[in-house]
């Protein structure tokens, strides 16, 4: 999340401050509750209330027959239980209703809540909602499964948001802009080609990550009829769906039920789903339902008490703190064991503690050992906890299966993210290849990187290569081929093509794990606007015919794709291997050049040259001894062609792979 102050007005900010000048409670004097029923559990017998609420005076669970509005029709009075909790049962079958808690501080009901552990909940998340999960599922359910993703380093990954996928009329799909709409297989654009799940499994990526489904609180979702959008990092209810994305938000169980067939759809096309979570701030602060239930434990504060912001969202929350550690961990593991989810993407995982992200992978990996964990190794602001405790990328070596993303390869190919005019290394930006190849060790120790000459980072901060994320745009800042049509303006159309073909190059051929963002394989852009959060469809949505014009692309890079998954020198798995197995050659400025030992890897090419050539003239690279094959070039395909000669010419703003073996 690089865009500051992208979704809270400032004037909202100023309510943040009321407690500034108080003196902040001792939380690590509050109780710790360890059992893992908080929330509702429900059986057609009976139903059980539990929050954790240890300042509240009293508690009590009112429950509603609607999901919004109605009076209450019964009101029952929680009792003070183990570990800081309020706990209710209430016989009878509830399935159905909704539900919501009130506690009283200082001799005053708070205003009602929704259920902070909701799995359930009703129109714009108001109130939990009671469920039986079972009759959620889709047929086939207990017999889905994902495939296998036996390295991090053989994902392709794929950033996505939900409404893009469909909502243009070109996707063909029938559900338009909702999680249905990515379930359609046989949709197609007006010239024919594969739109949707189809066109995802055809580019051969193998995880399709999900910009926030979980329930965010700026889009109605009782105003279906009104046009309206957002990407969704402004949490409401972590554990529960967003209703919007759902052919109705009103009940509970047709977004939950949805859901699942999309993640079924996924598994049975070969694909993974990750979901990008947001557990660094809320949407709401001094009126949240973790603060009104406890007020203040749930964030970091300001030594004058009031919230402290390193989001530049208004608020963070705590994860050091035992009981926000605690919600954290049983919530990704609820998205793992009800919804097969596959990998978590953190937003702005910078804010978020070292032990915290350390513990949620090991209890991920004994559920699922093949899940994917990265996110973004940065903050938007000052901390008050001090550096060398946060997940930070320059902590990345103390992160145990969890990658960082690399923003130094990112703005190496491209050109800085804060400067819209800068180029990069693929749009002819000269003094870009120490950046370059450091992105290509995946940011592990390498002995031909001179650390002093990449752009941000000054040493290396992955302990092996699936601890980096390698990528050059996602849904923040401008996609890239917007940056490129503002940043060379003197390049032709077809000489920017060229230049993002290069910058995918050299993201799915570096070590690491690649991250693609939606549409980069046609050319998407957003019309120019840099950051397009809350920016209508007619910017964000992804027009399906430009598969179509832009077919030389596409063709291009599921080529590319193909040729990375065949070639296991391109996945490498240790930072040793790199080291040891991939060199780089002298070149000339503007240019990278590398050779790797596929034979000392596994790999049926016994060596493989790459060359990069980020100016705007053709380039001659040596080829040394024997015949070579140019297995991959500008034109993207496998040529299988031998050379005699001593050198290679790589055309302006383009990348060539040769070969020697099979």
């Amino acid at each position: 999340m690089d865009l500051i102050h992208r979704l809270f007005p400032v004037a909202a900010a100023a309510l943040l401050c009321s407690s500034a000048g108080a003196q902040a409670p001792d939380y690590s004097s509050y109780p710790v509750y360890n059992g893992t029923d908080l929330g509702l559990r429900w059986s057609p017998q009976r139903a059980q209330f539990r929050i954790w609420a240890p300042t509240a005076a009293a508690a009590r669970v009112l429950l509603y027959r609607e999901g919004a509005g109605g009076t209450a029709l019964r009101t029952v009075a929680m009792k003070k239980d183990a570990g800081g909790t309020w706990a209710a049962t209430v016989p009878g079958n509830l399935e159905g209703r909704y539900y919501a808690f009130q506690v009283q501080h200082n001799g005053k009901w708070s205003e009602e809540v929704t259920d902070p552990y909701a799995t359930a909940v009703g129109v714009n998340g108001r109130r939990g909602q009671v469920i039986d999960f079972r009759k959620t599922n889709p047929a086939g359910w207990t017999a889905d499964k994902a495939p296998v993703t036996r390295n991090p380093t053989d994902a392709v990954l794929y950033e996505l948001h939900v409404r893009d996928a469909s909502i243009h009329a070109s996707s063909g799909a029938s559900h338009r802009g909702k999680f249905l709409g990515l379930t359609e297989s046989g949709t197609r654009n007006a010239g024919g080609a594969a739109t949707g799940i189809d066109h995802l499994a055809e580019l051969g990526v193998t995880h399709v990550h999900l910009l926030p489904s979980f329930d965010y609180n700026s889009v109605d979702e009782s105003r279906p009829d009104k046009v309206q959008y957002n990407w969704g990092y402004d949490p409401l209810n972590y554990n529960a769906l967003e209703g919007s994305y759902a052919t109705r938000a009103d009940d509970g169980a047709v977004r939950i039920r949805e859901f699942k067939q999309l993640v079924q759809s996924f598994h049975k096309k070969g694909l993974k789903v990750v979901m990008d979570v947001v557990y660094n701030h809320t949407a709401k602060s001094h009126n949240s339902n973790f603060n009104i239930l406890v007020p203040g434990y749930y964030y970091r504060q300001k030594a004058d008490g009031s919230f402290s912001d390193a989001t530049a969202c208004g608020n963070e929350t705590a994860s050091e703190r035992p009981m926000m550690r605690k919600f954290m961990i049983e919530s990704v593991l609820h998205w793992v064991k009800e919804y097969h989810v596959d990998g978590f993407r953190f937003d702005l995982m910078g804010v978020h503690d070292i032990e915290t992200m350390n513990r949620i992978a090991t209890e991920l990996h004994k559920v699922k050992p093949d899940i994917l964990l990265y996110g973004e190794g940065w903050t938007a602001g000052a901390s008050p906890l001090p550096d060398a405790q946060r997940a930070l990328k320059a902590n990345g070596m103390q992160l145990q299966g969890v990658a960082v993303f690399s923003d130094d390869i990112r703005d190496g190919i491209k050109g800085s993210v804060f400067d819209h005019h800068d180029r990069g290394f693929a749009s002819g930006k000269s003094g870009m290849e120490e950046s370059i190849k450091f992105g290509i060790v995946a940011s592990t120790q390498h002995p031909q990187v001179d650390y002093s000459k990449v752009n941000y980072s000054k040493k290396p901060y992955a302990a092996s290569p699936a601890g980096t994320v390698t990528y050059c745009e996602c849904h923040d800042n401008h996609a890239l081929w917007d940056k490129l049509a503002i940043s060379a303006t003197d390049a032709s159309e077809e000489d920017r093509a060229r230049m993002q073909r290069l910058a995918n190059t050299i993201v799915l051929t570096s070590q690491g794990i690649p991250f693609l963002h939606a549409g980069t394989e046609f050319l998407r852009g957003k019309k120019g606007v840099e950051n397009s959060y809350n920016s209508p469809d007619s910017v964000n949505a992804i027009d399906w015919s430009l598969k179509t014009k832009n077919k030389f692309t596409f063709d291009y890079m599921r080529a590319l794709i193909e040729l990375r998954k065949a070639h296991p020198a391109f996945r490498m798995t240790s930072a040793a291997d790199i080291a040891k197995h991939l060199k780089f050659e002298s070149s000339a400025p503007g240019t990278v050049v590398y050779r790797i030992n596929g034979a000392a890897v596994g790999d049926s090419w016994s060596t493989i040259l790459v060359a990069f050539n980020g100016t705007a003239g053709p380039v001659a690279v040596p080829l040394g001894e024997g015949s070579w094959a140019v297995a991959f070039d500008h034109n993207g395909r496998y040529l299988k062609r031998d050379l005699r000669h001593t050198s290679v010419q790589v055309p302006a703003y383009s990348a060539v792979i040769l070969s020697q073996g099979k």
